[in-house]
């Protein structure tokens, strides 16, 4: 498995039939329960289950949890059990460098990831191998996971101040469990590509009004992100951005680029099970042909 290759992947699946996707959340305060099917006819079903427990990382746990399962498109016969990290971590980081591929400068070297979880050690891994002579700069609330992430690979550095960081970086990659946006339009600079991950429920931001005002904003689905995820949800609900502003998703390809070297680009990762589902049919034809 390569990350060109899952994003080789993701562009092939989406120039069949739309996905038909189904969410479903269910709240405990801070604690969530997610719940994305996707249908591609074609491809398959599958049903992937998410327990993120915030709390967690106090008692040594992962924050994020659940289930993945593949179910066979002509019959709707299980098919396969895929582990559900597995694709979680191929999916996320996918989805993001996938959409860095066609937003962001080819020259690129510079990279920014916010945050030190489990979701930053994994863009470290992607976006190292789609551009692979970049550097890299970690900055995360607790230094010590951002020392922690800069210990486990190379060139890393940790920053100390984020604003100094942003203004500095050519692409920003931003994968925390913030509901109050951390980054501020003020700092962006001409040419940067901006990456948003982490936020997933309708009360999460992590940019500010004036960073989607100052790009080109692009979401990976329209319908998994514009009407479910504060990144998207609170500005449109505010009119501080409007439908139309939303440029492109995955599948309109002749929108989704870059068309100036001088221009801000601002994806929204927003996951969506159809994506699960591209990345288990990747996983397992990986694993059968092994």
């Amino acid at each position: 498995m390569t990350w060109a290759g899952l994003g080789a992947a993701f562009a092939k699946g989406h120039t069949g039939p739309k996905a038909s996707i189904e969410d479903s959340f269910l709240y405990r305060g801070d604690d969530t329960v997610l719940s994305r099917a996707a249908w591609i006819d074609g491809m398959g079903q599958l049903v992937k289950t998410a327990t993120i427990f915030p709390g967690n990382a106090a008692q040594g746990l992962s924050n994020i949890n659940g289930a993945v399962t593949l179910f066979s498109d002509g019959t709707g016969v299980l098919e396969a059990v895929i582990d559900f990290h597995l694709v979680t971590k191929w999916k996320t980081a996918g989805d993001s460098v996938y959409a860095a591929t066609q937003l962001a400068r080819p020259d690129s070297r510079n990279i920014l990831i916010v945050g030190a979880g489990t979701v930053a050690h994994s863009l470290r891994e992607a976006y190292g191998a789609v551009f692979p002579d970049a550097q890299f700069t970690v900055w995360n609330r607790s230094p010590a996971g951002a020392e922690k992430l800069a210990a486990a690979y190379p060139n890393v550095t940790v920053a100390t101040d984020l604003e100094t960081a942003v203004r500095s970086a050519d692409i920003v990659t931003c994968a925390t469990m913030s509901t109050q946006p951390i980054l501020r339009g003020e700092w962006l600079q001409p040419g940067q590509h901006i990456d948003l991950i982490g936020a997933y429920r309708p009360d999460m931001r992590e940019a500010d009004d004036a960073c989607l005002q100052r790009a080109r904003v692009f979401v990976d689905s329209r319908d998994t992100t514009l009407g479910h995820i504060g990144e998207i949800k609170i500005p449109l609900e505010q009119n501080t951005i409007s439908e139309a502003d939303i440029l492109a998703d995955y599948y309109q390809p002749d929108r989704f680029k870059r068309l100036k070297n001088d221009e801000i680009t601002l994806f929204k990762n927003g996951g969506g099970a159809h994506l699960d589902l591209m990345t288990s049919r990747y996983i397992l034809g990986a694993w059968r042909a092994r």
